[in-house]
């Protein structure tokens, strides 16, 4: 992952509302959720979720697909890895502290 790349998703998710909406599309899995459920699930109007949305988008975080008259969006979990892999490989040098966060917990 290039470091503009890293910068502009790190710079995506570091609003409350957007990580909000993050974890609202992990959750629902691959498929998604329509722009409409997620406005109501988060409570926000239709124009400040299409602000954030876009935010996402463009730092590669999330992904649209249109089905008919609904876009459905959902997190771009290739891409998100890759951030990962960037923050505790290139960033960290995969330092064993920081790596720990990512064994799973019976280790």
């Amino acid at each position: 992952m290039e470091q503009s790349l890293a910068l502009s998703a790190l710079s995506a998710l570091a609003h409350e509302t957007r990580l909000a909406l993050v974890r609202l599309l992990l959750d629902a899995g691959p498929e998604g959720m329509a722009q409409g459920d997620i406005a109501r699930a988060l409570d926000i109007s239709a124009s400040r979720l299409a602000f954030h949305l876009t935010l996402l988008e463009q730092a590669r975080i999330v992904g649209a697909r249109r089905e008919s008259r609904h876009v459905f969006y959902a997190v771009d979990t290739a891409n998100v890895g890759a951030l990962l892999s960037y923050l505790l490989n290139d960033c960290c040098k995969a330092h064993p502290d920081i790596a720990h966060c990512c064994r799973p917990r019976d280790q």
